[in-house]
C-alpha cells in the first residue's frame, strides 16, 4: 500500500512564547497553557498519552512516562505569526520579509480604485474583531449594499457581506478583484471572504469563509510529493493556503469535526502519499473571539476523536501533530500569537518517547515527510527522520 504521512495542523494552538514576541506585542502569550490555566485544567487524555505534557507545563495534562509518540516543539524563522507564513514554512518556504500589515487601515488610493472596479462603495477599512465589525455596521451594509471591509494585526484584507444582500457568487468575485489588485507593497497574506447572516443586534459568521492567496514564491513539499508520483489530499483550507500547489484531492469542510471525518475518509483509502489537515474552529471560532471554554471545549472534542484517527494508522503511516501560529483567547488582543508549535509524532514503525527538543524551524516538519516519502529535499529545514525512525 506504501508509505502515508498524516499531518494535522491544530490551527493557531500554540504552546508558549516564543524569545521574541515581545516584539509582536505577545509576551506572556500561551495558548494551550493559559487555557488550562483560566479553564482549571483540561481534560486530554489521550494527547497526554502521545506526550504532549511532556513538551510544557499543562494543568490537567501530566507528563507522561511513556510517552506513545515523539514529542518536541517548533520555532517560526520566518518573520510574521498568520496562517500562511505557518503553514508555508511547514512545507518549506522561510520568509526573509513579513507579509505587510496595516493598523491604519488601507490607503485610499488603493480603496477608491478598489470601490470603482467592484461597483460599490465600502465600509470599514479599519483594524477590528470580525464578530464585532459586522455588530456594528451590519445595519448599514444591509441598507446600502456596501461590503465591510477591514484588516487585523495580521496580513489579511476581509471582505464581509451578508449572503442576502451581496450573494456568495458576488462576494468571492471582489473578493478575487481584491486579490489581483493587493500586490507589491500592498501584497496581503490573505484575502478573505467573511459572509454573514442574522438580523440587526444578532448577525453571525457562516461557514462559507473562503480564503484567496498567494502563490508560494517557489516549488514546495506538496509539490515535490506529487512529483513522487503519490498523492495529495488536503482537507480544509489547505489547498487554499498552499494556492493549490501539489494538491491531487481535496475536500472543504466546515468545523473541526468534518474536518476529522474526511481526514478518516482518507485513511480508508490506500492512496499512499500525505494527508494534510486543518483544522480551523481553534482559530476562527474560538481563539479570535476570546472564548476561552469554547476553545477547551474544542481540544478536549478533539482529543474525543484522536483514536478513531490512531486506530486508522497502518504500518507504514507516520502521523504528525502540530499548529501554524498562536492566538491565546485569554489575551486583550483578538489576533495571532507569536509561539512555538507543538510537535507530536508517532506511527508503528517509529520509536516512542524520543523527545525533539526544540526545532528550529517549522520546515524541519516538511524536511522529514520529505526524508520519509523519498521525494526531493526541501530548501530549508532539518530532518529528524533518523532520530524517531525504528530501525528493523
Amino acid at each position: 500500500m506504501g508509505k502515508r504521512v498524516i499531518v494535522i495542523v491544530l490551527d493557531s494552538v500554540g504552546i508558549g512564547e516564543m524569545p521574541d514576541a515581545a516584539e509582536y506585542g505577545d509576551r506572556g502569550s500561551n495558548t494551550l497553557g493559559n487555557i488550562a490555566k483560566a479553564r482549571g485544567g483540561l481534560n486530554l487524555p489521550h494527547l497526554q498519552a502521545l506526550g504532549l505534557g511532556n513538551i510544557a507545563p499543562i494543568q490537567g495534562v501530566d507528563p507522561s512516562s511513556a510517552p506513545k509518540a515523539c514529542y518536541g516543539k517548533m520555532a517560526e524563522v520566518s518573520p510574521g505569526k498568520d496562517t500562511t507564513t505557518g503553514h508555508w514554512e511547514i512545507a518549506g518556504v522561510v520568509l526573509e520579509k513579513a507579509f505587510p500589515t496595516f493598523p491604519k487601515g488601507f490607503p485610499d488610493a488603493f480603496i477608491q480604485s478598489f470601490e470603482e472596479k467592484i461597483g460599490r462603495q465600502i465600509l470599514g477599512n479599519e483594524v477590528a474583531s470580525g464578530t464585532e465589525i459586522i455588530q456594528r455596521l451590519g445595519e448599514e451594509h444591509v441598507k446600502t449594499g456596501r461590503p465591510i471591509v477591514y484588516t487585523s494585526a495580521d496580513s489579511v484584507f476581509q471582505i464581509a457581506a451578508h449572503e442576502e444582500v451581496i450573494p456568495l457568487p458576488e462576494l468571492m468575485q471582489i473578493c478575487g478583484i481584491a486579490r489581483e489588485m493587493l500586490d507589491g507593497d500592498l501584497r496581503v497574506g490573505r484575502v478573505i471572504a467573511r459572509p454573514f447572516l442574522g438580523e440587526p443586534g444578532n448577525y453571525y459568521r457562516t461557514t462559507n469563509r473562503h480564503d484567496f492567496a498567494i502563490e508560494p514564491p517557489h516549488k514546495i513539499l506538496l509539490d515535490y510529493v506529487q512529483e513522487a508520483g503519490l498523492g495529495v489530499m488536503a482537507v480544509g483550507k489547505i489547498k487554499d493556503i498552499y494556492y493549490g500547489h501539489g494538491v491531487t484531492e481535496f475536500v472543504l469542510t466546515k468545523g473541526n469535526q468534518e474536518g476529522a471525518d474526511k481526514t478518516l475518509t482518507y485513511l480508508e483509502q490506500d492512496m499512499p502519499g500525505l494527508i494534510m489537515t486543518n483544522l480551523v474552529d481553534f482559530d476562527m471560532v474560538y481563539g479570535h473571539r476570546n472564548n476561552v471554554e469554547g476553545y477547551a471545549q474544542a481540544l478536549e472534542e478533539f482529543d474525543v476523536r484522536l483514536p478513531e484517527i490512531l486506530a486508522r494508522l497502518r504500518e507504514e503511516d507516520l502521523l504528525v501533530i502540530t499548529a501554524d501560529h498562536g492566538c491565546d483567547p485569554t489575551t486583550p488582543s483578538t489576533d495571532h500569537s507569536r509561539e512555538y508549535v507543538p510537535l507530536l509524532v508517532m506511527g508503528n514503525t517509529l520509536r516512542s518517547g524520543v523527545d525533539l527538543g526544540i526545532r528550529t524551524s517549522f520546515a524541519d516538519l516538511g524536511q522529514t515527510v520529505a526524508d520519509y516519502l523519498e521525494t526531493t529535499s526541501l530548501p530549508h529545514g532539518q530532518s529528524f527522520l533518523a532520530e524517531v525512525f525504528q530501525p528493523k
